[in-house]
């Protein structure tokens, strides 16, 4: 246990980690909230604030018995950050009494009534901590910190894995870099990284193509070496498998190729630095789509880039066929909730039957602009089966004259099962929950 340099300091933060909590609460995403932190104070409300949000289910259960009354949205965001401080760890980051005080300084800037409330309900579940710790673990969501509807779809979708699944969400994601192909060797980047002191090592798996590395400890980009000069990109291995089996597949030199929902641009390039392709990289958010050219110019590859929705190729299509599409499809991103613990509160379930519509129109509307013998790879970072098998074995159905699965017994990848299982027995979780099925046009 250490108390770093906190007072005032963590009584700021944790003003501003309630604010971004209740902004999660009202339905925006972290990644909006965070970013009207002030630029200083943002890596550490953001460390406070995921810590919270990892924890809110089991802190709010507790919370619901510890407070007589609900209180105030501003001062119950506090609560929940302050209480997943005091919950239970190996190393917390704080001692006790420093997040007590420093809560109770935090709520006298902005509601002083509520000082003696807050102080008293974080008194009362340090006397209490282990019967209330327990008291929460009864119910599923504080055991596992996931809305219960979202438990029940993957007890649903995966009977023998939901439990895997939801530690593996659970766990704190490594820090994985794919190294470019056209400049240099994963084995030699390794190197490179050594030798500037930060410890990696290489994905020796084939199907990651001797480029993925997982870093020992996370670290800016700007001290990754080479970054600004294109030798390496932030992606984790999971994400990097689309590329490669659409790659695999089959490319001939300047092959035409769809990157349907490109941005942020990671599997473009990833594409651009496997084969010389012309490349076609289509989004309907131009903002999102201005990412995918700054990480195109950093890489130094070249790509078509449209504004443009993927679902109505009558729109921007010009009539050439493609022999490759990658369609990377907007999904519920149920499968990367560990680096975005955001997600799984603002999802519903009714969300999916919407996601997965969606799915299929982008899939009919593009299946018709790939070349007979053409592949499109099929790919969503979502754990959900309506997002993955169901969605391809519909897909199947309809086009079964025109299409097929390349193995026709398992059409696709989910590499969170069984991967992750492993993985998470050793303390350690390298893939983010990712589907993948690759067609063939016959």
């Amino acid at each position: 246990m250490s108390d770093a340099p906190l007072q005032p300091a963590l009584s700021r933060l944790l003003d501003h980690s309630a604010i971004a909590v209740q902004a999660l609460r009202a339905g925006r995403s972290l990644t909006d909230a965070l970013a009207e932190v002030p630029a200083a104070m943002r890596p550490g409300v953001q460390a406070l604030t995921f810590t919270a949000v990892r924890q809110l289910g089991a802190v709010t259960v507790a919370l619901k018995t510890l407070a007589g009354r609900p209180p105030p949205p501003r001062v119950e965001a506090l609560l929940c950050v302050a209480l997943a401080l005091l919950w239970p760890a190996e190393r917390p980051a704080y001692a006790p009494h420093t997040v007590v005080d420093q809560a109770v300084a935090a709520v006298r800037r902005r509601t002083p009534a509520a000082a003696s409330f807050v102080n008293a309900v974080l008194r009362r579940f340090l006397r209490e901590r282990e019967a209330r710790v327990a008291e929460a673990l009864c119910t599923p969501v504080a055991t596992w910190n996931h809305p219960a509807w979202w438990i029940a779809q993957l007890q649903q979708d995966w009977p023998v894995h939901w439990q895997a699944l939801l530690a593996a969400a659970n766990a704190h994601p490594p820090m994985t870099l794919r190294v470019n192909r056209r400049r240099l060797s994963g084995a030699v980047y390794v190197q490179r990284l050594a030798e500037a002191g930060r410890a990696a090592r290489l994905l020796d798996d084939p199907a990651f193509g001797g480029q993925a590395v997982v870093l020992a400890q996370p670290c800016p980009v700007e001290a990754l070496p080479g970054f600004a000069e294109g030798e390496v990109s932030v992606q984790d291995a999971s994400a990097q498998r689309a590329a490669l089996l659409l790659h695999g597949a089959g490319f001939v030199p300047g092959a035409r190729v769809l990157d349907a929902c490109a941005a942020p641009g990671g599997k473009t390039a990833h594409l651009l630095e496997l084969a010389d392709l012309d490349l076609l990289a289509l989004d309907s958010d131009a903002r999102r789509l201005d990412r995918v050219n700054e990480t195109l110019r950093r890489l130094r590859l070249r790509a078509e880039l449209k504004c443009a929705d993927a679902a109505q190729p009558d729109a921007w299509w010009d009539g050439r066929p493609f022999d490759a599409i990658l369609l990377d499809a907007p999904c519920s991103a149920s499968g990367i909730v560990r680096r975005h613990p955001d997600i799984r509160w603002l999802r519903r379930a009714a969300d999916l039957p919407a996601l997965a519509a969606l799915q299929a129109r982008l899939l009919d509307g593009l299946w018709p602009l790939l070349k007979p013998g053409g592949r499109l790879l099929y790919a969503t970072c979502s754990v959900f089966k309506c997002e993955g098998q169901a969605q391809i074995d519909a897909f199947l159905q309809r086009h079964g004259a025109a299409a097929a699965a390349l193995d026709p017994a398992s059409p696709g990848h989910l590499l969170t099962v069984p991967d992750n299982r492993a993985d998470v027995a050793a303390g350690e979780v390298l893939h983010d929950g990712f589907y993948l099925a690759l067609l063939l046009k016959t």
